[in-house]
């Protein structure tokens, strides 16, 4: 039961942060509506992050920079095997990148920083639902 709270928790907040970055992305290009987006297929694929906790816990001992190294590989997996799934199934990926860092379409280089980021701030996250006094 656990899981499948952690796994719905990781999934709603991944697509809130998402739609909250792809607003502000729009603002930056002069869209004053700060029009934020996602797709509903990103809530199971965020959570998948409750995947990644015993890999949070193997690699406490190791410095930040190698642990959002790590983190970031394996969100660029996740993120590619997901895209290639999708399209499988539906014909197209919901997400296609096109800028000239794109691997298939599936994933950016560009977005190395933002997955880095995002893969320490789920160690926090993660620390965070361990300390709290009820179980999630």
């Amino acid at each position: 039961m656990k899981i499948l709270k952690r796994f719905l928790i990781y999934g709603i907040i991944g697509l809130v942060l998402e739609v909250i970055y792809t607003g502000l992305a729009s603002l930056l290009k002069g869209d004053l509506s700060m029009q934020g987006f996602t797709f509903l297929v990103m809530i199971p694929i965020y959570g998948l992050f409750v995947f990644l906790e015993p890999l949070h816990i193997h690699l406490r001992p190791y410095p930040w920079w190698i642990r959002g190294l790590i983190y970031l590989v394996t969100i660029w997996v996740m993120e590619y095997s997901c895209g290639v799934i999708l399209a499988g199934f539906l014909g197209h990926c919901p997400w296609h990148y096109s800028d000239p860092l794109n691997v298939n379409g599936y994933i950016t280089l560009r977005m190395a920083p933002e997955w880095f980021l995002a893969g320490l701030g789920f160690e926090e996250l993660h620390d965070f639902l361990d300390r709290l006094p009820f179980d999630l």
